[in-house]
């Protein structure tokens, strides 16, 4: 591990702000045209523009007390002047799933012929209040820090584009004070591509109806958590109450939109806009306004009933903008998730544009030999954006929600980034976050996180999805030959093993296990079936201990999860079925007779079951279950699998026999619904959650082994 060293720069903040919360200051510099690269580090999340004109976002996430180091060539958008550069810095200081609570600063040199021509920590780079964000807002979600909102003054946009400002410019600047050093290092993966990407209709226009502001029921994790383990500011302390706003507006239709999109002239009024696909970036809009007003965006995946609910997800996507009379160019300041776009004015505006400036992976080169067939290709180009959005820096869950680097997910989508790229470059970043972490601060000794680069002060953490590190990181050695990665990973692993081990009951299966025991979102997760004895857990125990033996040469673990499968077998089989549970009573244990379709899955994915020794059980699966198994009633004494992980596993165990029609038929009775409604692939197999989720593109991992590749 080398760290970064920069030439000049030195970390700094606003003196004695630095674990201020949802805290925004902007960094400006005046530099000379030329060849010249911007190399910075920031804490929590940056955006970085030129002569008024946006470049880039970052950072990249790494493991806590490390950060990463963007280095940006800049020739491309400075003039033969003098160039306006702005780096703003929010700094969010709350726990969260996506981004970590450390300090705010900025390290920022800006670099030519290898000499920093201006740097944080000298005069060079004046650091700058605009006092435009409104900093005591709601939390955005559960797993995320903050909503956004703004008061936005007209003539503050000379900020970002002329070298001499103004009156106003001495009025913003402010002190600053050298921060703690920082361990940096270089940025592992490519930078994201930013892509504009047009609204495809105006939807529907009508009038809003603005009710005095009364207090609404806020969503149940912000009862329920906040000022307790989750940090953020408590309803006292809100300068702006979003939720209270958003479910205080009555939208009355004027049915479907007939006239252009742009511009659209709305008074008390609002439009309802859609993007091609479910896309995942910044949205920005341009407004002209005679009078000072203010303008909401909603936002969301999909419609419920033909209507935009901006707390569908358990989410507050609405934003706002107060704004002085003028034109104004609005842009978020972190990425999100959407399909459809409400922009809604109180007072009197004009919506000049919309657009959304897309935030994913860099274009692949590689793609699937598909024969010529609408609905596959529908399907495969719905898996394809769904990797790109959760592939930027690390594997994540879903680009609106969480953002957030998960364990088993990462084991699907990983083999995505093989197939579309031929390398491993983003699970190499995403497994060694896991690594350089020093400690799991709030989870107990041994245990790894469920999500990561984030922060648990709840202590929640899921030990099966630990399971699923081990077996990644086996997969990940035979992609990369990286003997040296999984050598490093070799203390984290152990000391799983050691963790689990207290667990362990007299016949060798995990019993009562810590933490949130998950296998799926179906019956098989309810507390009556997860706890005590669960089998599938012994099942991806039993499979882990196999992938540490085979990693770290640990015979031992081999023949312990020899005797382990031995055991699930005689102890969950009943003849006909895997059951999920038993339970221990005082007259013993008990096996209750829960029976659900994803511990069958689970049970050939580990090599628990075989076709050879369950042959019956195998051609049942593969005769009588599958997307139309509810349909035709089939089979409901077995509870059905969700989406994630048990279709996913399903069709792994149909491609692994070379049973490529029944994938291929699986695939278009789970996908092409999705695919056809958001363009993007779900968490469930219902709209209920996220519609875009990142081991969803693991479609494409079939579809390459059965088609083939091209590039």
């Amino acid at each position: 591990m080398d760290l970064y060293g920069f030439r000049k720069a030195q970390a700094i903040w606003a003196s004695g702000r630095e674990e201020e919360k949802n805290c925004e200051l902007a960094f400006r510099a005046v530099i000379p045209a030329g060849d010249i690269k911007l190399c910075l580090a920031a804490s929590t999340i940056y955006r970085l523009r030129i002569n008024g004109t946006f470049v880039c976002a970052g950072p990249a996430r790494v493991a806590h007390g490390f950060y990463a180091v963007d280095e940006i060539p800049l020739s491309g958008y400075l003039t033969e002047q003098e160039n306006v550069a702005v780096i703003e810095v929010t700094g969010y200081n709350v726990n969260a799933f996506d981004t970590l609570d450390q300090p705010a600063f900025l390290t920022a040199e800006f670099v030519l012929k290898d000499q920093a021509v201006a740097a944080t920590g000298e005069n060079s780079v004046t650091v700058h209040e605009l006092k435009q964000r409104v900093q005591k807002v709601q939390r955005y979600s559960l797993q995320r820090a903050f909503v956004e909102c703004y008061r936005l003054q007209a003539d503050k946009q000379d900020f970002y584009t002329q070298a001499a400002w103004g009156e106003l410019q001495a009025s913003t600047q402010i002190t600053w004070s050298l921060q703690p050093e920082k361990r940096c290092l270089k940025r592992s993966v490519r930078m994201p591509e930013y892509e504009k990407l047009p609204v495809r209709a105006l939807v529907e226009t009508g009038r809003a109806e603005f009710s005095p502001v009364a207090s609404k029921p806020v969503l149940g994790w912000e009862r329920d958590r906040l000022g307790k383990t989750l940090k953020g500011y408590l309803p006292e302390e809100l300068e702006e109450h979003l939720s209270d706003e958003g479910q205080n507006m009555t939208f009355v239709s004027s049915g479907a939109a007939t006239g252009d999109a742009f511009p659209l002239a709305l008074e008390n009024g609002y439009g309802l806009y859609e993007l091609p696909f479910n896309a995942t970036g910044f949205i920005c809009l341009e407004v002209q306004c005679g009078e000072p007003c203010s303008v909401y965006l909603m936002f969301d995946e999909t419609l419920v009933d033909g209507k935009l609910d901006f707390l569908r997800m358990g989410t507050y996507n609405i934003f706002k903008y107060a704004l002085d009379a003028g034109r104004h160019h609005i842009m978020t300041f972190a990425p999100y998730t959407m399909k459809y776009v409400q922009v809604i004015v109180k007072g009197k505006a004009t919506v000049r544009g919309l657009e959304l400036v897309e935030y994913k992976h860099p274009p692949v080169q590689r793609r699937v030999k598909l024969p010529e067939d609408g609905q596959l290709e529908a399907i495969y180009q719905a898996a394809k954006e769904s990797y790109l959005s959760n592939a930027v820096d690390v594997f994540m869950d879903c680009p609106s929600r969480e953002r957030a680097g998960w364990l088993c997910d990462s084991f699907f989508t990983s083999r995505v980034e093989h197939v579309l790229t031929g390398e491993c470059l983003v699970e190499r970043t995403f497994l060694e976050n896991f690594i350089l972490a020093e400690k799991f601060e709030f989870l107990p000794e041994g245990m790894l996180p469920m999500c990561y680069p984030s922060d648990h002060n709840d202590g929640l953490f899921i030990p099966n999805w630990a399971m699923w590190f081990v077996l990644e990181l086996e997969e990940y050695l035979e992609r990369s030959g990286d003997r040296e990665l999984v050598d490093r990973a070799k203390k984290r692993v152990m000391a799983l093993v050691d963790y689990f081990r207290p667990f362990e009951n007299e016949s060798g299966l995990l019993e009562k296990l810590d933490g949130w025991v998950f296998l799926e979102w179906s019956r098989a997760n309810d507390p009556d079936v997860v706890q005590e004895i669960n089998f599938p857990s012994n099942m991806l125990y039993m499979r882990m201990l196999k992938a540490v033996a085979s990693l770290y040469g640990e015979k031992s673990l081999e023949e312990k999860a020899s005797r382990l499968r031995q055991v699930i077998r005689e102890r969950s089989f009943n003849g006909t079925f895997y059951t999920d549970n038993e339970r221990r009573t005082e007259s013993g244990l008990v096996n209750p007779g829960n029976c659900t379709e994803v511990c069958q899955y689970y049970a050939f994915f580990t090599g628990t079951a075989t076709k050879e020794e369950d042959a019956a059980l195998w051609e049942m699966l593969i005769r009588d279950f599958g997307p139309e198994r509810r349909e035709l009633g089939l089979h409901p004494e077995v509870a059905f699998a969700n989406a994630f992980i048990g279709n996913y596993l399903r069709i792994e165990l149909l491609y692994r026999e070379g049973l490529h029609e029944d994938v291929v038929g699986n695939i278009r009775g789970y996908f092409a619904k999705m695919a056809r409604l958001t363009g993007t692939l779900w968490e469930n197999d219902t709209p209920y959650a996220s519609c875009n989720h990142g081991f969803a593109s693991h479609v494409i991992y079939w579809l390459a082994g059965i088609y083939g590749i091209e590039g």
